[in-house]
């Protein structure tokens, strides 16, 4: 079947690499908050050890370090030792394979910093507020920016020299140094806009209209830091394609034959805009990554703010279950447009055609 159908091969094959990448990618992000060699069970010793004596809390740090899967642990579910009676710490591979077992089971640990809260807990109520920041600007600064970017290289003229070094700068300067100058002036000098949070102290996270309006007020300036950016890297892309597809011959030929502007401009941008898919995937990570940042810059309550207090506290399970989430999203979003791209663009599937 994969054979008579070359598109859907590539389709599967494309999915082995991703799926490939995948299993690097959270490979990496269980290690490498682990390499260290500090203790993440005495942020949550720290808390309790001064009220109970000393047995009472060897023995809550032993229950701690086999909850968080830090010791080896015998087949009767009991913590192996060493010949000084002290547990046995359990090797990364050890880790590794149980918190695999843990995550096919729906399961992605306990958080220790904020103990005992369970990490899908905490990812799960900073989540909508990611989705509701980078969704909207990654998806709207991409079409605006394509639609700026064609416009400036078919008008051309004061539009594209006003237009041009304008959008240069934006995509030139990252969004958490947008966010930077947003607060400054917005914030603390006009004293327009909130400097930092999600919402008013105060209100509960309901879908009242006290929430929501307070939620816009405060959405607006971590919007604008995202958005800029992503409209201006984008309309250089599309400018430049654009301005390429002018001189080509089916441009002239529909201009020689008095065909509309907009009916030349349609087409111009449908075929200027599949390499922009590609830009478009390529760029998903950096963009998710730079909002992320921003986020931070503006204390907003979503999965950047949750990923640094995690490393603030050595949170080895909410940095893992965070970043883990971030990956899937960016593989699938990028794995998406690689397949669009396969359908849309005639080109590629001639070239997977002629492949086979």
């Amino acid at each position: 079947m994969l054979k008579e159908h070359p598109t859907l091969r590539h389709v599967f094959g494309r999915a082995g690499w991703y799926f490939l990448t995948f299993l690097v990618a959270g490979t990496l992000n269980f290690v490498l908050p682990r390499l260290g060699d500090a203790n993440p069970v005495d942020v949550v010793m720290s808390k309790v050890s001064g009220n109970i004596d000393a047995k009472t809390a060897r023995e809550k740090e032993e229950a701690y370090l086999k909850e968080f899967g830090l010791v080896e642990v015998d087949s009767a579910g009991k913590i192996v030792r060493d010949a000084g009676g002290k547990p046995v710490k359990a090797s990364i591979v050890s880790q590794f394979v149980n918190y695999v077992g843990m995550c096919l089971s729906g399961d992605f640990g306990t958080s220790i910093h904020q103990y005992p809260k369970k990490v899908g807990e905490i990812i799960k109520t900073a989540i909508p507020w990611t989705i509701a920041l980078q969704l909207p600007t990654i998806v709207f600064g991409w079409i605006i920016g394509n639609i700026l970017g064609a416009l400036a290289a078919y008008k051309r003229g004061v539009f594209d020299r006003l237009f041009y070094p304008l959008a240069l700068l934006a995509s030139a300067v990252p969004a958490f140094c947008f966010g930077i100058l947003l607060v400054y002036l917005f914030a603390i000098r006009l004293e327009w806009f909130p400097a930092a949070g999600g919402y008013s102290e105060g209100l509960t996270q309901t879908l009242s209209w006290e929430f929501i309006r307070s939620a816009s007020y405060y959405y607006l300036l971590p919007f604008l830091a995202i958005f800029i950016p992503v409209v201006g890297g984008q309309a250089i892309g599309m400018r430049s394609m654009c301005i390429y597809e002018l001189g080509t011959d089916y441009v002239k030929y529909a201009k020689l034959l008095g065909i509309k502007e907009n009916k030349i401009l349609f087409y111009m941008f449908r075929n200027a805009m599949l390499p922009q898919l590609t830009g478009l995937a390529l760029a998903l990570g950096a963009m998710v990554g730079g909002s992320l940042i921003a986020e931070i810059v503006f204390s907003y309550p979503g999965l950047g703010l949750t990923i640094l207090t995690a490393i603030q506290g050595n949170d080895y399970s909410v940095i893992t279950g965070a970043t883990l989430l971030l990956t899937v999203c960016v593989l699938v979003a990028n794995f998406s447009v690689d397949v669009l791209i396969g359908f849309l663009d005639p080109r590629v599937a001639a070239g997977i055609a002629r492949s086979e």
